[in-house]
């Protein structure tokens, strides 16, 4: 990446990195934003993280996501095809890909507005979340992933997203609209209890703490995040992010970038909006920090678990949203959707940027030739390959994770939140595949 510049802008601190500007003084606790990450801090071995009743022991303090690694797929899974599922949102479809042939393998009919395609916590089944927004018929879909056909659909108030309590006995239905969190039974879908969230309009994304013990939403109408209790089920509180001085520019029109050429996240401006508007949020790999991606910030927010406090910015690209982690648990990809807008202009300035864990520092940027929208998805099961679906072009990109070459395969109408099945891991969090 390109040498690092400080500079001095009205008296704030800035961080000038390849085109974009983190910001530190601007932010709360800039001293904290300054030092290394704390899952760089060297941590000696240590026995497994105690847990809250019934969630699978952490075998490594140090990498909550060691169990997700490459090669680590189940038995339990070994007969599940390997496919990638498309949610399209305007043609109320799911497209099946098959990732070898790099083509579409089959189709089929949903519900009303399919969002995510959420594996259960037992890994046995993949849930379609149609939230049929505006509506009161939402639902939701199996999918069956050794035949990968779907089943009877289950009636589902507003499920925008989906996740899964630690512990397995709950699915957390995401009721965007409704500002709420309903517990289901994770097999029959019955209504638990909820916990409402009141002061979190779209509510949306969310990450656990490394023992269970409580969750993160965002809240992408408000700008803010809200802490949840998973124990005692209530909001601990929530946490209103800081915007940084500048954005990036959204202008209209092709990017530059050509095959071969690096890509430039673009020029900056002002930033004069009152409010972020975070999306995907997750955990460092010891569990201590949380990265969140904020659209209207181009960038991913860092926030400290315990205390519930911000800690840092990094600038990513124009619209960040997706955030996956590597297999080996060492870089985050940020996938920056192109538009600070919720409905963007088709080839748009997006694209991929990686972000190293232990010092929270840019090490790549991997751009859509000719433009695109990069938005949800995951990582493939050994790690070379990168899925998104393109929001705003009806296609979905296949990124390599060695160089950042991009293959494309055309599916339906404004494609969400795609995944990658099967995956490494032992039970599921949700959302497209937040394995551990």
């Amino acid at each position: 990446m390109d040498t690092s510049v400080m500079k001095a802008i009205g008296g704030t601190a800035v961080l000038a990195v390849a085109g974009g500007l983190l910001w530190l003084g601007s932010q709360p606790n800039a001293a904290v934003a300054q030092t290394p990450a704390a899952s760089a801090v060297a941590v000696p071995p240590t026995t497994p993280v105690s847990t809250v009743a019934g969630m699978p022991a952490v075998p490594d303090a140090r990498n909550l996501y060691s169990e997700t690694a490459a090669g680590k797929i189940g038995p339990a899974l070994a007969g599940d095809l390997a496919r990638i599922y498309v949610p399209n949102l305007r043609s109320n479809d799911v497209y099946v890909v098959d990732p070898q042939a790099m083509k579409v393998v089959d189709r089929f009919k949903v519900g009303i507005g399919p969002q995510h395609i959420v594996p259960s916590w037992d890994l046995r089944t993949l849930w379609v979340t149609n939230n049929a927004e505006g509506r009161s018929d939402g639902s939701l879909t199996p999918i069956d992933p050794r035949s990968g056909k779907p089943g009877n659909p289950v009636k589902v108030d507003d499920p925008y997203n989906m996740y899964y309590t630690p512990d397995g006995q709950s699915a957390i239905v995401v009721a965007e609209a409704r500002k709420r969190l309903d517990f289901r039974d994770p097999k029959t879908m019955t209504l638990q209890y909820s916990i409402d969230v009141t002061d979190c309009p779209g509510v949306n994304h969310a990450d656990f703490a490394i023992d269970g013990r409580f969750a993160i939403f965002t809240c992408e109408f408000s700008g803010t995040l809200a802490k949840i209790d998973l124990v005692e089920r209530k909001v601990l509180g929530y946490l209103k992010l800081t915007l940084p001085a500048t954005r990036l520019k959204e202008t209209p029109g092709a990017p530059r970038t050509k095959p071969g050429q690096a890509w430039e996240p673009g020029q900056t401006e002002f930033c004069t909006v009152t409010k972020g508007m975070p999306q995907d949020i997750r955990s460092s790999p010891d569990g201590k920090r949380f990265y969140i991606a904020d659209m209207h910030a181009d960038g991913v927010h860092v926030v400290d678990g315990a205390s519930f406090k911000e800690v840092g910015f990094i600038a990513t690209g124009l619209g960040a949203h997706g955030l996956y982690p590597s297999r080996d648990g060492k870089r985050l990809y940020v996938a920056n959707r192109g538009s600070h807008k919720i409905h963007g202009s088709r080839l748009g300035n997006g694209g991929v940027t990686v972000i190293d864990f232990a010092s929270e520092k840019v090490v790549a940027r991997w751009a859509v030739p000719g433009g695109g929208s990069p938005d949800m998805g995951n990582v493939s099961a050994d790690g070379k390959y990168l899925w998104l679906a393109a929001r705003y072009d009806d296609v979905i990109y296949r990124f390599d994770t060695a160089n950042g070459d991009v293959a494309q395969v055309k599916v339906g109408a404004e494609p969400h939140g795609l995944t990658v099945w099967p995956q490494p891991g032992r039970y599921s969090l949700g959302h497209t595949g937040n394995l551990r």
